[in-house]
């Protein structure tokens, strides 16, 4: 998987060094009423696909944190119905043997009369 994802990475770079081969021309964006970044094209597109990469970090950062976070607490949940069937399992096991004991006791009574 990682050799695919540094494949993708390797041709999208080279298809952005090409293009900024073809396209020196400088470009003007208005950022806010009179912000204006004038650059070319293909360092706008860097910066553009620099700021998409770190929200997409952030996000995927967010997503961790909150993933560990749920499985922490399925983790807890995992480990008390664990402890739960536990003590159903010793309390069952406790009335097999008072049955075991009962059925013991009847069958000696039955035989003696």
């Amino acid at each position: 998987m990682r050799q695919l994802s540094f494949l993708f990475i390797f041709g999208v770079l080279l298809l952005l060094v090409m293009f900024a081969m073809k396209n020196p021309d400088p470009a003007t964006i208005l950022i806010y009423k009179d912000i204006k970044l004038e650059a070319p094209i293909a360092i706008e597109m860097i910066l553009a696909m620099g700021v998409g990469a770190f929200l997409a970090w952030i996000f995927a950062f967010w997503s961790g944190i909150q993933e560990s976070v749920s499985m922490s607490s399925k983790e807890r949940q995992i480990k008390a119905l664990q402890k739960k069937v536990e003590e159903l399992s010793v309390q069952a096991e406790k009335q097999q043997l008072m049955l075991e004991s009962a059925i013991d006791v009847e069958v000696e009574e039955k035989t003696k009369s």
